[in-house]
Parts: C-alpha cells; structure tokens; sequence
C-alpha cells in the first residue's frame, strides 16, 4: 500500500482520543482499545477512499460509536472500583487522580446518549453543529442532550470538592 506512512501518522495522531472516547461510553479501557482497533483495521482497508475525506477521524468515531452500541447489548458496564482507568494522562498528584476518577464516574453515571455529546463536545473539542451532522441527529436535539448532560454532571458533581479547581 502506498499510503502506509500517511494511515501511520493518521492512526498515531487519532487513536487515543478513539480510545479515550470509547472509554468514556463503555467505562472499559479494554473493550475500548478492541473497539479503536477495529475500527483503524476497516479504516486501513479503504485508507485510499477514506484519506480524501474532509474528516477521516469523523468516519472514525462513527464506527466505533456503532460498535459501542452494538457491543452495549452484550456488554455489562465495568464496576467501578478505585482502580478505575482514568482517561487522561496518568496524574502525579494523588488528588489529581482522584478528582479524574470522580470524573469518569459521573460521567459514567450519564445516560449513553447524553455522555457521547458531553464528550464529543468537551473532550474533543467538536462544535455542536459538527456533533449533530457526524450523529445524524438534530442540531436541536444535540444541544437539549448537552444541556441535560451538563446539568446531571454538575448535580453528580457538586459534592466533590477536588473538582474545583480544575
């Protein structure tokens, strides 16, 4: 193939936000990296179609997010323990750490449709107008999510100190 160099650096730049982004729907950093790989394995079979797109990683994130549904009907959500993987860069100060993982939880704790709009939005730093042209959804209906989101996260949020001052 000889785009090898191309899909490399495209599959370097983009796997960890997908990684990430999974995660944070599954709440499994395992099922999550299975999820990122398949999804680069179908992308580097039409790497010569795909690289002319506007946005690779939009088809990207669409398969993997058709995958986290599929794989939602037979997955059960991971338990959260204190050894919940964090999505960040490992932190190396303890409250840091702590204040991720309550992160994660509540966003956890967020209904799948509303968490992938708070994160698509807050973690990838997507518009929302993009957000509901890659979800095929609304413009009204991705901002409704997003509102609903912010407000649980911040009821979920509001008795944990250690977030303030991030």
């Amino acid at each position: 193939m000889r785009h090898d160099g191309e899909f490399a650096g495209f599959y370097a730049a983009n796997y960890g936000r997908t990684v990430a982004l999974v995660t944070m729907l599954l709440g499994d950093r395992h099922e999550a990296e299975d999820i990122a790989q398949e999804a680069f394995a179908r992308a580097l079979l039409r790497w010569s179609r795909l690289r002319r797109y506007d946005s690779p990683e939009a088809w990207i994130r669409k398969v993997a997010l058709r995958m986290v549904i599929d794989t939602r009907g037979r997955f059960k959500r991971a338990s959260m323990s204190a050894s919940f993987p964090t999505l960040t860069a490992p932190a190396t100060a303890g409250a840091d750490v702590a204040a991720d993982i309550t992160l994660t939880r509540a966003m956890l704790a967020l209904p799948l449709r509303q968490r992938e709009v708070v994160f698509l939005h807050y973690h990838l730093d997507l518009p929302v107008a993009q957000i509901a042209t890659e979800l095929h959804l609304p413009l009204s209906t991705v901002k409704a999510r997003l509102a609903s989101g912010r407000r649980r996260l911040e009821q979920e949020l509001s008795d944990h100190p250690e977030l303030e001052a991030r």
